[in-house]
Formats: C-alpha cells, sequence, structure tokens
C-alpha cells in the first residue's frame, strides 16, 4: 500500500512539472522526499556523475532509430553546406529562411524549460537570417550598397517585431541600434560633406521622437519603454560618433561632446520623476 500510494505521489508531481503548476527545482525536491529508496539510492549508483560518463551513457541508451536519425541529420546538414553555391537562388533562400524558422522554434520550445539554451538557439537564428542574407548578395555578386542596406533594414525590422513579441529585450535593443546604423549609412551616402549643425538636425529630431515613444507606450510595457529610452539616448550622442566615423573633423568635437553631456545630465536630473516612471 505504501509503495502504491508514493508511485502515485510521484506521477502526481510528474504531472504538476509537465504543467508548470510548480518550479523545477520544488518538484525534483519532493521527488527526492517521495521516491523510492532503494531505486533512487540504485540509480545514483549506475549513473555517472561527471559530463564524459553522460554522454557515454546516453550513447549506449541509444535506439537504432536514433543513430539512424543523428547520422542523416548529420549527412543532410553537410550536403547543404558543401553544395549550397549549386542550388537555385531560391532554394537557397528557402534554406536559410526555414534553418532561420527551425532556430527560433527550437529556441522557444526550450526557452521555457531553459531559458538561456533558448535564447542561445534563438540568437543563433537571427545572426543565420543576417549572416545568410548577406551571404547570398556576396554569392550572387549583388555588392551594390543598397541591397545591404535593405538587408540590414530588414533584419532590423524584424529583430524589432520579435524581439517585442517573445519580450527579448536585448535583441529588440539590437533592432533599434541596426536601424540607427542603417540611417546613418543612409545619410553619408545622401548628405556629403554636412556642416557640424546639419548634423545635430539629423539626429536630435529622432532622440526626441524615440523618448516621446518611450513616454507613449510605458503604459502598455514598460520594457518597451526602457528600450526605447535608451534608444533615445544613443541617438542623442550619435552626431558625434557620426562626425568621427563619417564627416572624420573633429573641430570643435570635445566642445561639442561636453555640452551635449551637461545638457543630457540636466534633462535626466530634471525630468527624473517623469522618465523614471517610463522605464521602472
Amino acid at each position: 500500500m505504501n509503495q502504491e500510494r508514493r508511485q502515485t505521489i510521484v506521477r502526481e508531481i510528474e504531472y504538476w512539472r509537465r504543467g508548470k503548476l510548480l518550479p523545477d527545482q520544488y518538484c525534483d525536491f519532493l521527488l527526492n522526499l517521495y521516491a523510492d529508496p532503494e531505486v533512487q539510492g540504485a540509480d545514483r549508483a549506475e549513473s555517472p556523475t561527471h559530463a564524459v560518463g553522460k554522454a557515454i551513457a546516453a550513447v549506449q541508451k541509444a535506439t537504432g532509430k536514433q543513430w539512424l536519425l543523428t547520422f542523416g541529420t548529420f549527412t543532410l546538414i553537410s550536403f547543404v553546406v558543401l553544395y549550397f553555391s549549386r542550388f537555385h537562388p531560391v532554394l537557397q533562400i528557402g534554406i536559410v529562411l526555414s534553418s532561420v524558422l527551425a532556430f527560433l522554434w527550437i529556441g522557444t520550445r526550450m526557452r521555457p524549460r531553459n531559458e538561456s539554451l533558448g535564447l542561445t538557439l534563438i540568437s543563433m537564428g537571427m545572426l543565420l537570417l543576417l549572416g545568410g542574407g548577406l551571404h547570398l548578395l556576396q554569392l550572387h555578386e549583388l555588392t551594390a550598397w543598397g541591397w545591404r542596406t535593405g538587408v540590414l533594414a530588414l533584419c532590423a525590422v524584424f529583430w524589432v517585431v520579435y524581439g517585442i513579441m517573445a519580450r527579448v529585450h536585448i535583441l529588440h535593443q539590437c533592432g533599434w541600434l541596426t536601424g540607427l546604423l542603417v540611417y546613418g549609412w543612409l545619410l553619408s551616402r545622401f548628405a556629403e560633406s554636412p556642416q557640424w549643425f546639419e548634423v545635430q538636425l539629423f539626429w536630435l529630431p529622432l532622440a526626441i521622437l524615440f523618448a516621446w515613444s518611450s513616454w507613449f507606450f510605458h503604459r502598455w510595457s514598460k520594457p518597451v519603454a526602457a528600450v526605447l529610452f535608451l534608444t533615445s539616448a544613443m541617438a542623442w550622442f550619435m552626431p558625434e560618433l557620426y562626425t568621427i566615423v563619417i564627416v572624420k573633423d573633429t573641430t570643435w568635437l570635445q566642445l561639442q561632446l561636453l555640452i551635449k553631456i551637461a545638457v543630457g545630465g540636466g534633462l535626466l536630473f530634471g525630468l527624473r520623476k517623469q522618465w523614471m516612471v517610463w522605464v521602472a
């Protein structure tokens, strides 16, 4: 009777774990309390504790179907990598997009169980989207700046949208940062030799727009408002970075930077009761 009761409790705890009714550490603690001592001791004696031993044990327990699936997947990936450049362009685009979607799907499924592993897979999918797009452009000799700008802009938009929907705030921030870089690249192509005040006018309205967006969205999502506020701070100092990298004119640059720091610090201090509500 005690054995049947113990098995019933263990099954109930496993149900709680699968249904996310209790955190995993609580379920592990309860399982350690109610698991059969003899079976639990035998499992501890048989299961290796180091990583190599666990890997060997997993290989030993693998079935023929798992071996076939593993080697078949490895062979398929090797074939695609080796002959990728010989495929039709439509097939190449399909392979890149399907691989990105696979990483995102697996990462999203793994994220509730393992946050770091899920985010790693999602990040790999996003990097594959960017790297695969640029590689396709190079492979088909589409070297014009407009193509690369388009790929970066599409990646930025996708990162922002996916980052908001999946609540991956660092990805959301990377999307806006990439968008600022694309904007700076476009300015460098169409605004030749701008004056210092023109550079400020290129970026400061954008910083104000992001700050206003942070205030506007804070009532619905504080993390989104925080990302927009940080993007506004980046855009505030973008004129000086643009001047160093693109214009290459450092005249009065130190003075401009000091004034921007002083004005920005004064605004943060004077409006601290407002913007802290947006981001906190």
